[in-house]
């Protein structure tokens, strides 16, 4: 057992816009003050943090002139080399502004669209000028509450124009950038285009460079729609595109939560970070949260310590439940290791198939002792094991 404290080796980043978020919500004001981004920086660097991102709206106060942008990069800047902190990922905000009402890339006005496409022209500069190695597109006003309101179709066009574009930009600049997009169901819009991890990878295999562009999926945004977290992040991975991945907690199929890490499905989130480990995933573990509207500045950081450290702790369970004799044992009790054997070996045909006969009363009979497993890991995350 650890004390639990993270190290820049475990490649946890916070959004600026998480621990800076000062607890407004449709009917409640702000209960927090302004977080300057150099201050976000030493905090975090202080927990034991490894990276931090953001929206360039919250990084660079919208309206800024060019002085006060940069005056906003230069403190930013120095406590990134001061503190060691790195910024992986860099997004833009295309869905505060009254503009993006009905959506940036997918706005029903063209010139909306237009200006959605300048301003993350302009902010992928700026991410390549913090090193930023991905770029994540969420398109939170890019959906609709009329179907009569919307052509899908058409904006499934707009949309894959919009990164073929994108992806064009980068490559002509010779950037080292790829980019994710985060799937959301529904909030703020009643449905959003690309609403879950399977519709973003079937958008990608359209697009001109699909290489460039992954997902980036979020724990609360699969599971307010009822779906299996780790299931969604098992198929990122297996097509190769899991570029980037936002944690927090969701207690069932509600508004979208964005509580600390391990605060909500306790028993999705260890086997979330088993496969996160044994996949052997390399990007950062990157915290998506918002700390309650209780809170105080003081339990902000609270708060995001405890991302950090739920992760840790479900890190060392879920080691200790794949070294356990036990566990390998109703591991080959379930056949699990039997789904990994091909159907057919090499050099078998269809005829070889259909000239093999199955005792169906026999193994109709058989059972696969899921339960005996599924306690052995319920045993370890409750730390009776």
């Amino acid at each position: 057992m650890t004390d639990y404290r993270p190290v820049p080796e475990d490649k946890f980043s916070f959004g600026l816009w998480t621990v800076g978020w000062r607890g407004v919500n449709t009917f409640g004001d702000a209960v927090r003050p302004p977080l300057d981004g150099a201050e976000a920086v030493r905090r975090l660097a202080d927990l034991g943090a490894y990276g931090i991102t953001f929206h360039d709206d919250d990084l660079i106060p919208p309206g800024s002139d060019a002085a006060a942008r940069a005056a906003v990069l230069k403190r930013f800047r120095a406590a990134l080399d001061e503190t060691g902190l790195v910024v992986p990922m860099v997004t833009t905000n295309l869905f505060t502004h009254p503009v993006f009402r009905d959506g940036g890339f997918t706005s029903n006005s063209r010139d909306v669209r237009r200006y959605a496409l300048r301003k993350v022209l302009r902010n992928i500069e700026l991410a390549v000028e913090m090193g930023a190695r991905t770029f994540v597109c969420w398109g939170g006003q890019d959906g609709a509450e009329t179907e009569a309101g919307k052509d899908d179709r058409a904006a499934l066009d707009r949309l894959r124009e919009a990164f073929d574009l994108l992806c064009a930009h980068v490559r002509d600049r010779g950037y080292d950038l790829r980019f994710a997009i985060e799937p959301k169901p529904n909030e703020p819009r009643g449905d959003v285009l690309l609403p879950t991890v399977g519709h973003a990878l079937a958008f990608i295999s359209e697009l001109e460079h699909p290489e460039m562009v992954g997902v980036n999926p979020e724990v609360g945004h699969e599971q307010m729609a009822g779906l299996n977290f780790a299931h969604g992040v098992a198929q990122a991975l297996w097509h190769g595109k899991l570029f980037h991945i936002d944690l927090n907690g969701q207690r069932g199929v509600k508004y979208d939560q964005d509580l600390r890490f391990g605060a909500g499905d306790v028993k999705e989130a260890f086997f979330l970070v088993d496969l996160l480990e044994s996949a052997g995933y390399e990007g950062p573990r990157h915290f998506d949260f918002k700390p309650p509207r209780t809170e105080d500045m003081a339990g902000v950081w609270e708060s995001a310590a405890g991302c950090m450290r739920n992760y840790l702790v479900l890190r060392e369970k879920a080691a200790a439940f794949r070294a356990d004799p036990e566990v390998a044992a109703a591991l080959e009790a379930a056949r699990v290791g039997e789904l990994a054997r091909p159907t057919l070996d090499p050099g078998e045909t269809t005829a070889d198939l259909l000239a093999e006969e199955l005792d169906l009363a026999a193994v109709a009979e058989r059972g696969y002792a899921f339960e005996r497993l599924d306690q052995l890991a319920v045993d370890h995350l409750l730390g009776v094991r």
